[in-house]
């Protein structure tokens, strides 16, 4: 039997480049797993490089720009209505006082307290202050008018009653009786109560601007089956400029047919 042959123990100097060597590729074994990671993380995490991102300039940030409001209409203006209970066209001493042949003064026998003097006869003081504007106005234009004929007591309305409805009111029932009623002419006298008077100057001046004045073309030519009486243009009624104002813009010509009333075409 042979003595295995004993192997001989490695000298100092050979170990110590032996463990150099082991830690030298530790080292270089540690630094391989860093660079791996850190390629790892960059692929993952890592901005992209500037060469990869648009070299565009962004656009500079603007105000942004105001588009016009669209045109959206307005809420009409509130516009109150007429008030037709303003006055009354019962009371005799009303400016709106509706008189015809269903309705009759009351009481029959009335007489305004206010009465004053014109040329041409008497009117209550509204009325009459505005004739007197009217006619200076007239004038002013070169159109010359006069009262003829205003106040009528109820005595005087049954002195001039001749029976002929149509053309005269019975006592009682007389616009004239209210002193807001003129009858108006030329200073010649020409067509003096006539309907001719419709067609002079003078009549159509007053069927234009009377209004303005207060004034109403009471008796119209096409509305006697509504008021009784034919056409009669130098008759005119003083009812105050806001209802005349208010008649002459709505096209209303007749007192009953702006109030709601029944025609009047004769007596009961």
């Amino acid at each position: 039997m042979s003595i295995p042959r004993r192997t001989a123990r490695p000298s100092r100097r050979v170990r110590q480049r032996r463990t150099i060597a082991a830690a030298a590729g530790i080292v270089v074994v540690v630094i391989a797993a860093i660079a791996i990671g850190a390629a790892s993380s960059a692929g993952t995490d890592e901005a992209l490089p500037a060469a990869s991102v648009s070299e565009t300039p962004s656009a500079t940030p603007t105000p942004e720009e105001t588009r016009p409001t669209p045109d959206v209409p307005a809420e009409p203006a509130l516009v109150p209505s007429f008030d037709k209970s303003a006055h009354s066209i019962d009371d005799p001493n009303s400016i709106w006082l509706v008189v015809n042949k269903l309705r009759p003064l009351n009481p029959a026998d009335y007489a305004p307290a206010d009465l004053v003097s014109l040329p041409g006869g008497q009117m209550r003081a509204e009325p009459a202050a505005a004739f007197t504007v009217m006619a200076d106005a007239a004038a002013a234009q070169g159109v010359s008018i006069i009262a003829a004929s205003a106040y009528r007591s109820f005595a005087e309305q049954t002195a001039i009653y001749a029976g002929d409805d149509n053309l005269t009111a019975r006592p009682g029932y007389s616009e004239h009786q209210t002193g807001l009623t003129v009858d108006i002419a030329t200073p010649t006298g020409e067509c003096r109560i006539y309907q001719c008077f419709g067609d002079m100057a003078e009549g159509v001046w007053l069927r234009d601007n009377a209004w303005q004045y207060g004034f109403l073309l009471r008796y119209p030519a096409d509305k006697t089956a509504v008021t009784g009486y034919d056409f009669e243009p130098w008759h005119f009624r003083y009812i105050g400029v806001d209802l005349a104002t208010e008649m002459h813009n709505t096209g209303i010509t007749t007192l009953e047919e702006f109030f709601g009333l029944p025609p009047a075409p004769v007596y009961p």
